[in-house]
């Protein structure tokens, strides 16, 4: 089954709208997720987004992302749109939307986009970053932001190790129970571990993600890295499509989303995937 899309549909605007994209960041720690609970009270980022949202628009506005995230998870580059009939400057969307939003929660860019643009339906790709702080002794300032692993990790054998998550594949053995995908099939276009400061980070890039598919990636990866398991136990996890098989879910604390590519057509600004303390390390 490919997952391969059409590079120009169209998903309609309502007359009288336009439709706007942004880029949001976050921190994960305090809220329940990306999406709104229908029903439930629970603080998540979709909620505080659009309520702020619409304060500015003066009337009522739902966002729609690339990617739902779970809760604890981060994101620096969530892309999400937004239809309005508000006739706003887009400076609104972010210096006034931000004043709405609290600290944990910030618009990095507004720009008005046409009928061709959809955050999840029309985006190629989702990237991705994990965090593991290696230290011996405990860190405090990562706490909440990064995994916590007091032995360093052997990189080249969890870099050895991803070459089998690479290609369009079944993804069982790391997908999450109560997973609503119809399907585990995904195609990973890179995997790779590097370090960066005191930081181990795993970076991939996939055309969608099955739930807790990352996390999943990162525990049994750093089984590989912690020596329990050899490079070629992912190649064999990957044949049996069993989940008990696979290591243990990583925590969400170390997860970030932070880049989202769509068709060459559809122009976005560029900025920094982040988080700004990974990549201002020394």
């Amino acid at each position: 089954m490919t997952f391969e899309k059409p590079l120009d549909q169209d998903f309609p605007i309502a007359p009288g709208h336009v439709r706007i994209a942004a880029s949001v960041e976050y921190n994960g720690s305090r809220f329940n997720g990306w999406q709104i609970q229908r029903g439930r009270d629970d603080r998540t980022v979709q909620g505080v987004l659009d309520r702020a949202l619409s304060l500015i628009a003066n009337e009522n506005v739902i966002s729609h992302c690339s990617g739902r995230t779970d809760s604890g998870v981060h994101g620096t580059n969530q892309i999400v749109h937004f239809d309005t009939t508000s006739n706003r400057p887009l400076k609104a969307w972010v210096q006034g939307v931000n004043a709405q939003l609290p600290d944990d929660v910030s618009v990095r860019w507004a720009h008005v986009v046409d009928s061709r643009f959809h955050a999840r339906f029309a985006a190629r790709w989702r990237t991705y970053r994990y965090l593991v702080h290696e230290s011996p002794a405990r860190p405090v300032h990562s706490a909440g932001m990064a995994l916590w692993s007091k032995q360093q990790l052997n990189i080249v054998a969890m870099n050895e190790a991803c070459q089998f998550l690479l290609g369009e594949q079944d993804f069982t053995s790391f997908r999450g129970a109560g997973c609503q995908s119809i399907t585990p099939m995904r195609n990973v276009m890179s995997a790779q571990w590097y370090r960066q400061g005191p930081f181990c980070v795993f970076e991939v890039k996939a055309n969608a993600f099955v739930l807790h598919m990352v996390r999943n990636f990162v525990g049994s990866l750093m089984d590989v890295g912690l020596e329990r398991q050899c490079p070629s136990w992912i190649g064999d996890l990957l044949e049996c499509k069993d989940r008990n098989q696979a290591g243990v879910t990583a925590r969400p604390d170390g997860l970030y989303l932070v880049d989202v590519g769509y068709p060459d057509f559809i122009e976005l600004p560029a900025i920094s995937r982040g988080p700004f303390f990974l990549e201002n390390c020394l």
